[in-house]
């Protein structure tokens, strides 16, 4: 979410020693579509056997290629049968040790965590306890939970908050687990409807813990004016040049916005692969700088400057629009 630009193609990588592979062994089995509607205690996923290149590489649907299985233990775990603020999630990027808890809840500089601003985003986030500029709480709840689903709602600033609320267009939500979770290495996965509509811009990714950027895994950025396309993107740094690299591609998922579906992240130590439907597309060798453990962010921004598809908010976009979330699940590769 923080990058100038998503790639629909790859980049070269700097070169990189491979880690020892030693985790692939046993053929894979396909999944049904059943199969992906629980987030099971321990979980096998199929994956390429050989080992990735310089580049990043989109695999072919096609492709027959040996697989081969990957066991994993859950770490993490929320099905949204409650609201996401009573454990787990925090409504805000994380700031500074320096700052004090209140700078993220109300006053003048409190809407720093709650936007990025150097992307072109139009939204504010927010929650029952932001004051926007002011003192006293707004009350305002972009998170709604009905039948184990969690809604983050997007939807356009009541005229009279304008000005509390930083002349924002838009009122929506984030959630992260910095602070309450964070892992190095595992499988993460959302499983989630992707909304549409002008200056939509959904997304999950994760973050190093330490509070440096890059790196950064976007495991799914929707483009909202582009129904069905979706982004998965590796960002990272290189060290001779301090200059930041990106490497991914965009899928087409027909019914994404209609249907939930998986997407998912696999980072291992030679190799990072994404997942849709818990099946292997595209994977890259680890760029440097992944070496921290990483938390996980879930986010429906409205407008981008730079992200391709999604656009400013205008006329057409909509009043209101949800980012449908069933569950949010973590593992961690077993011995």
């Amino acid at each position: 979410m923080f990058s100038p630009c998503v790639n629909r193609g790859p980049t070269n990588l700097t070169p990189r020693v491979l880690a020892a592979i030693g985790f692939f062994s046993v053929l894979a089995p396909a999944f049904a579509q059943d199969d992906l509607k629980v987030a099971p205690a321990e979980l096998s996923l199929a994956v390429r056997n050989e080992q990735p290149d310089e580049l990043c590489r989109r695999f072919d649907a096609t492709d027959t290629s040996p697989l081969a299985t990957l066991s994993l233990h859950r770490t993490f775990h929320d099905d949204f049968d409650v609201h996401p603020l009573k454990g787990k999630w925090v409504p805000h990027y994380a700031g500074g040790a320096a700052w004090p808890d209140a700078r993220y809840w109300g006053g003048e500089g409190s809407d720093f965590k709650r936007k990025d601003s150097w992307n072109g985003e139009q939204q504010i986030y927010v929650d029952p306890r932001y004051a926007g500029r002011g003192t006293t709480p707004l009350g305002l709840d972009p998170f709604k939970v009905h039948d184990g689903i969690l809604s983050i709602i997007a939807s356009r600033t009541p005229p009279e908050l304008k000005p509390v609320l930083f002349n924002n267009e838009y009122i929506s939500g984030i959630l992260t687990t910095q602070g309450w979770f964070s892992q190095k290495h595992g499988y993460f996965e959302i499983r989630a409807k992707i909304p549409i509509g002008h200056g939509v811009w959904p997304a999950f990714w994760l973050l190093a813990d330490d509070g440096g950027w890059p790196p950064e895994l976007d495991v799914m950025e929707g483009r909202g004016q582009e129904i069905g396309d979706m982004a998965m993107t590796t960002h990272w740094r290189i060290p001779a040049t301090q200059l930041v690299q990106s490497c991914g591609f965009d899928f087409m998922v027909p019914d994404a916005s209609s249907d939930f579906h998986d997407y998912g992240v696999l980072w291992v130590p030679d190799r990072i692969v994404y997942f849709i439907d818990r099946k292997p597309v595209s994977d890259i060798k680890v760029p440097s700088g992944f070496d921290d453990p990483m938390y996980m962010i879930v986010n429906l921004a409205m407008g981008a400057k730079y992200f391709k598809g999604v656009g400013f908010v205008d006329a057409e976009s909509p009043v209101t629009v949800a980012f449908e979330i069933d569950r949010i699940s973590a593992y961690q590769i077993d011995p």
